[in-house]
């Protein structure tokens, strides 16, 4: 934006047309150019042409015309000579782009001599800079004319003639801002990019069963004022500050809750790049739409505003339109805080105030974020568990004493079946006793400080359900999924189900755990979690071992002997086995 803005300043800097003019200086015609002046003339060309040869009136007028000319006598090679117009007419159409203009002489008398221009009336754009035809051949041919004649008649050839033009007093124009071109563009771009990434990363911590939620918007409001008065424009330097910083935060802000709002529908992070770009697009139409005064006119009814006024950039680019029409010249009152809850400058219709768009701002964010939590609880998870779609209608909800009661399945499961449980006494004598012990110091309250997880009738039962389609309906038996705690074992053995269980990832049917040291305990078992508890899945063996003989403080060089020594075995593992048997023992 600083570069167009300076490049535009440029073509004008030699000009008034953005000052104030109020007595402004004549400015004399320049004498017959010459030909190779013109855009994109051919050579060889000539600097005019003439007719009415056949007069010996005419050839003297020429010829002081030629001789005449000031700082620039035009050879006699540069003229070419005629009879008539149509003679003339036929050689410029024969010889396209030779000549910028004819003379056309007729003597009726002695004391009378008649004449007439003919030139191209095409402007013509060369490298950002116009030629004006009028001006740069019409005009100087015509005061070249008129001088040597009335000299000639007379009978004086230094007669003074000077042909000036002046333009009438004026203010300046409307200078050319890049901030209300392309401004709306750039500042939705930066939010935009900001909002698709955001998505994406959103949806990723989603796939890694992971949610946490980090704010840069502070950040980014802050440089792109900063930014913005660094490179002198005259939107940033005649605003107030804190309302530029709060249009930008607001509007960032917003489009963080509507990111959270649509991440919950999005399960894959490949495809939460497109809609997030998508979003961009659709923005970028708006701001065209906006351009033709749809909504925010008297013309439209509040229904459009208001739903218009919901998708955030429609309020981002009404605030810089607003902002820019206000900085539009230096006599421009400017946007303060002192008349914010009024029309804004130069807002003939005045349909929106900076108040109501900050109002608009403040409720969208709301909005979206409280819509973001409830899609959040309603959508099923990766894991496909979600909350009923009235959760927060009941109170126990909001105490905390049915933190666990979830369901499974898609929104739109209309009925599920409880799950039933089934009593197992364990075969192994192993298992029972060590039931048995945790049972009686559960009964006893006492724990053993030498065990971290201590787990006591731990299942998980995914709920059978109904699904009605358009066409079918189909019926699913409760699943027991987890009847044991196992942390060893072929695919389908439960490990990932009882992890999850205990890190609160997935609710559990039944059971209790207890966590000592890192834990947080209440009053209700069932919500004990420890608070550091974590799943990692991209460490193998070996530098889980790594890892944990670094926190205990081993010494780093039995650190890398045990983990050179656990490589040796993986891979003399890796030659023992083939490949399917590893895939069965994974």
């Amino acid at each position: 934006m600083f570069c167009i803005q300076r490049t535009i300043e440029a073509q004008f800097l030699q000009t008034t047309y953005y000052e104030n003019v109020l007595d402004p200086k004549p400015l004399v015609l320049p004498p017959v150019p010459p030909c190779e002046d013109k855009f994109f003339i051919k050579v060889p060309c000539y600097d005019f042409l003439y007719s009415g040869n056949s007069s010996s009136i005419v050839n003297q007028i020429v010829a002081r015309i030629m001789g005449n000319n000031p700082g620039h006598p035009i050879p006699r090679s540069k003229v070419l000579s005629f009879s008539t117009e149509a003679e003339v007419d036929e050689w410029l159409l024969t010889n396209p782009m030779r000549c910028p203009g004819a003379l056309h002489f007729v003597e009726k008398t002695s004391i009378i001599t008649s004449y007439g221009i003919q030139t191209n009336s095409t402007v013509v754009p060369k490298r950002g800079k116009y030629e004006d035809p009028t001006f740069e051949f019409q005009i100087p041919l015509q005061v070249a004319a008129e001088r040597e004649i009335a000299r000639f008649l007379i009978g004086d050839p230094n007669f003074d003639w000077r042909v000036g033009l002046k333009e009438f007093a004026r203010p300046p124009a409307d200078p050319f801002s890049a901030i209300a071109t392309i401004g709306p563009t750039c500042f939705f771009a930066i939010a935009m990019f900001d909002f698709a990434f955001q998505m994406s990363s959103l949806v990723m911590e989603k796939e890694l069963k992971l949610r946490h939620e980090g704010l840069l918007v502070v950040v980014s409001s802050v440089f792109i004022v900063l930014f913005g008065l660094m490179f002198q424009f005259d939107f940033f330097l005649h605003s107030s500050v804190s309302i530029l910083f709060l249009v930008f935060f607001l509007f960032q802000l917003n489009m963080t809750a509507f990111a959270f709002a649509l991440s919950a529908f999005i399960s894959q992070s490949s495809s939460s790049t497109n809609i997030g770009f998508y979003n961009f697009i659709v923005g970028l139409i708006t701001q065209v739409v906006m351009q033709f005064g749809f909504p925010y006119s008297e013309k439209f009814s509040r229904t459009y505003k208001v739903i218009w006024s919901l998708f955030p950039p429609n309020l981002l680019a009404k605030a810089l339109q607003m902002l820019t029409n206000a900085t539009t010249t230096h006599q421009d009152p400017r946007m303060r805080w002192k008349g914010w809850t009024r029309c804004a400058p130069n807002d003939d219709e005045c349909v929106l105030t900076m108040n109501d768009i900050f109002v608009w701002f403040v409720g969208t964010f709301f909005m979206w974020y409280a819509l973001a939590i409830y899609f959040d609880n309603i959508v099923p998870n990766p894991s496909g568990v979600r909350k009923s779609v009235f959760y927060f209608l009941n109170p126990r909800y909001w105490t905390g004493e049915s933190a666990n009661k979830v369901q499974k399945g898609g929104i739109c499961t209309c009925f599920s079946s409880s799950p039933q449980l089934e009593h197992m006494t364990p075969d192994d004598e192993d298992v029972l006793e060590e039931e048995n012990t945790v049972k009686c110091q559960v009964d006893e309250g006492l724990i053993d400080p030498n065990v971290a997880v201590e787990i006591l009738g731990l299942a998980k039962v995914y709920r059978g359900s109904t699904n009605i389609s358009c066409r079918k309906c189909k019926r699913t038996p409760p699943y027991h999924a987890l009847r044991l705690f196992c942390l060893l074992g072929p695919n389908g053995a439960s490990k990932t189900t009882a992890i999850n269980s205990l890190t609160g990832l997935t609710p559990v049917t039944r059971g209790d755990e207890f966590h000592q040291k890192l834990c947080r305990h209440d009053k209700h078992p069932k919500n004990n979690r420890c608070l550091s508890t974590g799943i990692v899945d991209v460490l193998t063996g070996g530098e889980h071992l790594c890892l944990f003989a670094s926190i205990k403080g081993l010494l780093s060089v039995t650190i890398a002997m045990a983990c050179s020594i656990c490589q040796y075995t993986f891979n003399q593992f890796i030659a023992f086995f083939d490949m399917d048997t590893l895939m069965h023992y994974n």
